[in-house]
Order: structure tokens, then sequence, then C-alpha cells
């Protein structure tokens, strides 16, 4: 692939440009509509069949909602296989007294559009789906597919879409460009992530006579602290950054608030960078209960799995184990991608990397589908109330 296969010169990348801005005002207004339906997690119907009316007035050659509830969207029929993808379910609100304006309006204001899911990654989806237009208008049609794709479910478990997409409908395209926030700049990889449970088992008694039973929270207090200094020693690379690990929740089981419990359970984030693996960090926590005295025989460790349903009903399981990835700055991808961004705009853009982690775990982690990112938008305010 080079820049040029989508466009052949700078006059062309003006052309593209001029046409792009004759759709601002309904790429705006789209992306307003977008924000205002809410699309959490295993809720996006609504959103999708949105979706599937702007791309039908965008003269997409095809549009499919397959069984999970991604919609596709199809321009040409070519050889090379092309996907722009963008997740369409957003985070909640959280409470709305932290919102300095409904985060289900779709504000606009000094031109920029404020609202639930704007960044992460609304724009991204108005952005693509308005790609077919321009495409269209500008005749820029050539030996390629391009499949814009709005996938669900992203928000509770990362590339479980593009799972379904490549083993299910047996889409395989041969590069993704994934819209999430990059500030126009190009991103080519992050931090893998997984999620542990970790659970202790112990005695329960009467609280009146501790001695009687083996408690479990003081067990995983001893744990909580080894998993704590694990974050010393853990790799660090100087492209992707350091891993981590966090209790992200902790929770035991007890037969009464006067009794000994008889398990504990702690829920753990772990992001994993270059070097870092499933079994590794596995390894790490066995190796933190040695150290914390807990015998084999009291704990049980594992990679928790996901089988919430989608909106349509279908539960697709997976583990909840997200591989790091990223993509040399010297891949043709790479390269095309900062090429066209400096030709369009005038600009050299930066290379980078997300913080948090997107669907490139299984383009790029699991299948080896070559991925970038470019998109509008900040990271910064991913998930939060100022949300843009």
């Amino acid at each position: 692939m080079s820049a040029n296969l989508i466009s052949e010169n700078g006059e062309e990348h003006r052309r593209v440009l001029a046409r792009a801005e004759k759709y601002r005002d309904k790429i705006t207004g789209f992306l307003r509509d977008l924000i205002r339906i809410p699309g959490t997690s295993c809720l996006e119907g609504d959103v999708i069949l949105r979706i599937r009316e702007e791309m039908k007035s965008c003269g997409f050659d095809e549009i499919i909602i397959d069984g999970m509830g991604n919609i596709i969207g199809r321009i040409g029929s070519g050889k090379t296989l092309i996907a722009i993808d963008a997740h369409i379910d957003t985070a909640g609100i959280g409470s709305p007294e932290e919102w300095k304006w409904d985060p289900y309006e779709g504000k606009l204001e000094n031109g920029v559009v404020f609202g639930r899911g704007a960044s992460d990654q609304l724009a991204g989806m108005a952005g693509a789906v308005y790609s077919g237009a321009v495409i269209r208008d500008e005749g820029l049609e050539g030996d390629y597919t391009l499949y814009v794709t709005g996938t669900v479910q992203e928000e509770d478990c990362d590339g479980l879409c593009w799972q379904y997409i490549i083993k299910e409908d047996k889409i395989r395209p041969e590069c993704v460009v994934i819209t999430e926030p990059t500030g126009l700049n190009v991103y080519r990889g992050h931090r893998g992530r997984m999620e542990i449970g970790v659970r202790v088992r112990g005695v329960s008694c009467h609280g009146s006579a501790p001695e009687r039973g083996r408690n479990p929270v003081y067990a995983m207090a001893s744990l909580v602290k080894e998993i704590k200094g694990l974050n010393r020693n853990l790799k660090d690379d100087n492209f992707l950054g350091k891993g981590s690990v966090a209790v992200s929740y902790i929770d035991c089981k007890t037969p009464s608030l006067c009794a000994v419990p008889s398990e504990c359970y702690i829920h753990l984030d772990r992001r994993l960078t270059r070097g870092e693996t499933r079994d590794s960090a596995l390894r790490e926590v066995e190796e933190a209960a040695e150290r914390a005295g807990i015998t084999p025989e009291d704990i049980e460790i594992k990679v928790p799995g996901y089988d919430l349903p989608s909106y349509t009903g279908l539960v697709y399981p997976v583990e909840k184990y997200y591989p790091v990835w990223d993509i040399p700055e010297t891949h043709r991808l790479c390269r095309a991608a900062l090429e066209t961004s400096g030709e369009l705009f005038g600009r050299v853009p930066s290379v980078g990397k997300w913080c948090f982690s997107t669907n490139g775990v299984a383009t790029m982690g699991i299948f080896g589908v070559p991925t970038v990112g470019f998109g509008p938008g900040n990271e910064i305010y991913a998930h939060t109330v100022e949300d843009q």
C-alpha cells in the first residue's frame, strides 16, 4: 500500500479537503444525532440503525448488520480490502450532577461538539461514514474494497467485535485504520491488558472466636501488598511504556457480619507491555501468592471470561485477555498514513500510542492485521464529563 492509494497528487488532496468541507454541517449534525442516542455496551441497537440511515444517504454499495450487531458498510469491490473502524458503544455518564451540560444533548459551541461518546469515538464514526460520500463524489474508487465498520461492545470487551467479524463474517482486511481519538496524529500501537480474578479460601467461624477459623481477608491483605510491589519490577518499553497492575475490586463472602469470612476475592487490572504475556502475568501472581504464604490449595487464579449478550441476543464468549500490539514506524501502512496526513493537512503528524486499549488488540494483536490509529478528538476527554 502507498499514500497514492487514496490520491495521486496534491491537487487531489485539496479536492478531498474541499469536498469534506462541503459536508461539514452534515457530518456535525450526524455526530450530534449519534450523541443523542444513548448506546452503552450491549444497548447499541438504535445507534446502529441511525448509522445505517446515514450510510444509505452516502451511497454505500452494501450495508449489513451482522449477527453480533456490528454494522458494516462497503464501498467498491476491488481486491485490496481496507477497513476503517469505529466502535459506537459508549461509556455510561456516571453522576449526571458532574456534567456542566446534558451529556446526551450533542451541544455545539464554538465549533466543538460536546457529549458522551463525542471523542470516544462517535466523531470517528461520523467522519468514516462520510468518507464514502467523498469517495463517490471525487471518483476515488479503485481496485480496493473499503469497509466502514461500526462495532459494538468495545467498551465492555475490546476486540470482541473484530474476533466475530474475522472468524464469523469471514472479512479479513489487509489493513485497519482505527478512529479512536489521536488528535489527527498517527498512532501505531498500545499496551495490552488482561483481567485476573484471584480467590482465596479460608475457614469460617464465629467472630467471637476467630482463632477457630482461618481468615482469608488477612491472607489476601498480604497478597495485595505483594501485588502492589510487582509494579516496581514489571517490564518497560521505550515506545509502549511500562506494564502495570492494580487491584480494581475486592469482596468477601461471609455468613454474617459477626463471622470470619469463608473466602475473599480481588480483581486485577493488568496492563501488558512488550515481552509480557497472559502466562507470564499469571505466573507473577502465583509467585506473589507463594511469597504471601498462601498454599496452592487455598487459592484460585484465573482469567475471567466475557459472555454478556449483544443487543441482538448473541453470546460470543471470550477470555478477557487483550494482547499488546504495535507496528514499526517504518511499516508501509504507518508510512502511508503519515504521508497522506501530512499532505492533506500541511503539517507533519506526530507518531504516538494510546494510553488505553482499542479494537487493535484483535485486528493486530490476535490476527496480525496491520493496524494504525487516526481519529479526531483528544483521548484525554474520553470517559470524562468534558467529553468533546
